[in-house]
């Protein structure tokens, strides 16, 4: 017992309560209404980008919760189109299209693109998308809770579950990707190439080509990366390779360089939303 004890809080509590330190040491917005939600101007104007494409995105969340947690969404476009975002929320009726900018600030953190596809792929797989978006079986009023899940971070593992094509997993510091009800315990990916276990979200682990080795306890993650070597620790999430080739296209997609907004920016007159 005292050795799994020493391994948890090495593996779990040690680095979890180092990110908090220094989230806590950094300057956050106090409130969401203090808070940037304006666009980080990452994306190009739609008129001026006819291709299609696909975004997933993410981005600390607000607080002290930023130290363990990110909030993730989804961008599409189709093909000489305008820009789509789908978030799930904490109030009111959770599935939010076009609740906030597409490459928009969350709680004044800068988002940063965990995939980005362009032309006929992005062009096939939006309907798929789509279709997941509606499928998604927790989206009434109340069907959001913010630890285990279903919070933001679930809705959208769901979409990318139902769209294998996109060939991604959420990065180790969203909460609640791995969120199933009790009863789905396991997961099988189609090619038989990843598979995860959850207890509910409180504890599970994943093997496989895009989650490497993982054990996962109450929403904090502990693994390696052999695909795209890196280390996965609690708060900090990966220390290594980036995780998808998006995101070494991040600069691709950027289209200037603003710097980071903190509490002291200006403010948008929106709802209160958690991630």
């Amino acid at each position: 017992m005292k050795k799994l004890f020493l391994a948890v809080f090495l593996c779990f509590l040690a680095p979890a309560l180092a990110s908090v330190g220094v989230q806590a040491a950094g300057p956050y917005p106090n409130s969401w209404r203090s808070a940037d939600w304006s666009s980080s101007g990452q994306f190009p104007k739609a008129r001026d980008d006819r291709q299609a494409a696909v975004y997933v995105m993410a981005a600390r969340t607000g607080g002290l919760k930023g130290a363990l947690a990110s909030h993730s969404w989804i961008v599409t476009k189709p093909e000489n189109g305008s820009y789509t975002r789908y978030d799930k929320v904490g109030w009111g009726s959770p599935i939010r299209v076009n609740g906030y900018p597409p490459d928009g600030r969350w709680y004044s953190n800068e988002p940063r693109a965990l995939l980005v596809l362009r032309g006929e792929k992005a062009e096939r797989l939006i309907p798929k998308i789509e279709a997941a978006v509606a499928a998604y079986p927790h989206s009434a009023r109340g069907d959001y809770v913010i630890w285990p899940g279903p919070n933001s971070n679930s809705f959208v593992a769901h979409v990318l579950r139902a769209v294998p094509e996109l060939d991604i997993a959420l990065p180790p510091e969203a909460v609640g990707r791995d969120y199933r009800p009790f009863g789905e315990f396991i997961t099988l990916s189609e090619n038989w190439r990843n598979l995860e276990l959850s207890l509910g979200g409180y504890a599970g682990f994943a093997v496989g080509e895009i989650h490497g080795f993982e054990i996962r306890l109450a929403g904090l993650v502990f693994g390696i990366d052999v695909r795209r070597p890196a280390l996965k620790l609690p708060g900090f999430g990966r220390i290594g390779m980036p995780a998808w080739a998006g995101e070494s296209e991040q600069s691709r997609v950027r289209t200037k360089h603003p710097s980071p907004k903190t509490a002291q920016s200006g403010t948008a007159a929106i709802s209160p939303a958690a991630g």
